[in-house]
């Protein structure tokens, strides 16, 4: 079983470097607080807020996932340079549109070459 990293506040980090480290290899889910059943619903998933991950052919994003609960919902695969390549640095984005048909409690992962899986925390979304 692979070890799960989780964000923690960077606010509570004294140095930037730990800052950076926990930032850019975590997941952040954006999305409405309320859906329509049976309607597609926008779920937008990026690693990094506040800082930018490398783009490097050993060191990149390689895919992020999204999971209501213990249900995988969607997925998306990344490859090396599709963020500008070695020694560029990139936010991974993707927008995942799904359909949900009740409450949903939406986590993401996302997979680091160097540094492993890494979590977001929970939204909870109400599905009407």
């Amino acid at each position: 079983m692979p070890k799960i990293n989780r964000y923690i506040d960077i606010n509570e980090v004294e140095r930037e470097a730990k800052k950076d480290f926990i930032d850019r290899h975590s997941a952040f889910v954006h999305c409405e607080s309320t859906a329509t059943a049976g309607e597609m619903f926008a779920v937008t998933v990026k690693v990094g807020e506040a800082y930018t991950h490398p783009d490097d052919f050993d060191h990149y994003i390689a895919s992020v996932a999204l999971y209501n609960k213990d249900t995988k919902l969607a997925e998306a695969t990344f490859f090396a340079g599709t963020l500008g390549g070695q020694g560029k640095k990139g936010n991974t984005t993707v927008t995942f549109n799904v359909v949900l048909e009740k409450d949903a409690e939406l986590v993401a992962h996302a997979y680091c070459t160097k540094h492993g899986l890494w979590e977001s925390d929970a939204v909870a979304v109400k599905v009407a």
